[in-house]
């Protein structure tokens, strides 16, 4: 790839992540989309694939290694915050707090279900596709 392409590969990776993080926190004034948010973050991970090459873009994103962490992570915490409401006796996904209800704070952040949920299909998102992507760039080939 030329020099111009990894460049700008490089440049849209932060903005990508704004973009990503400021879709989830909408969520805490209105539904979020983790589902979104994480596509993003994953597109921006796979431009770093196609510019820079698997090993470059791994070595300058340590954190793409843990990636089936993440992804085990995001779905152990969407299913927790789905299935919680049964051991309170209430239906499968009931939020919290109710339509009407006043959200628990801790300082000025509120404490919504919803959120977690959110934040659970992010991470899943995220995890599953840099390791597919991550599996479509490896060429096979033992490190030197």
């Amino acid at each position: 790839m030329s020099i111009a392409v990894r460049a700008i590969a490089r440049l849209l990776l932060a903005p990508s992540l704004v973009v990503a993080v400021a879709i989830m926190v909408r969520s805490y004034s209105d539904v979020g989309d983790g589902f979104s948010a994480g596509v993003i973050v994953a597109l921006a991970v796979a431009l770093q694939y196609v510019a820079c090459g698997a090993r470059r873009a791994e070595a300058a994103l340590p954190v793409l290694r843990h990636a089936p962490l993440v992804a085990v992570t995001g779905l152990l915490l969407a299913l927790a915050v789905g299935f919680f409401p049964v051991v309170a006796g209430k239906p499968i996904f009931t939020h919290w707090p109710g339509p009407g209800e006043h959200p628990t704070r801790i300082g000025t952040l509120e404490v919504l279900t919803a959120v977690g949920f959110d934040v659970g299909v992010f991470l899943l998102v995220v995890g599953v596709l840099v390791v597919l992507v991550h599996q479509l760039a490896d060429d096979g080939r033992p490190e030197p």
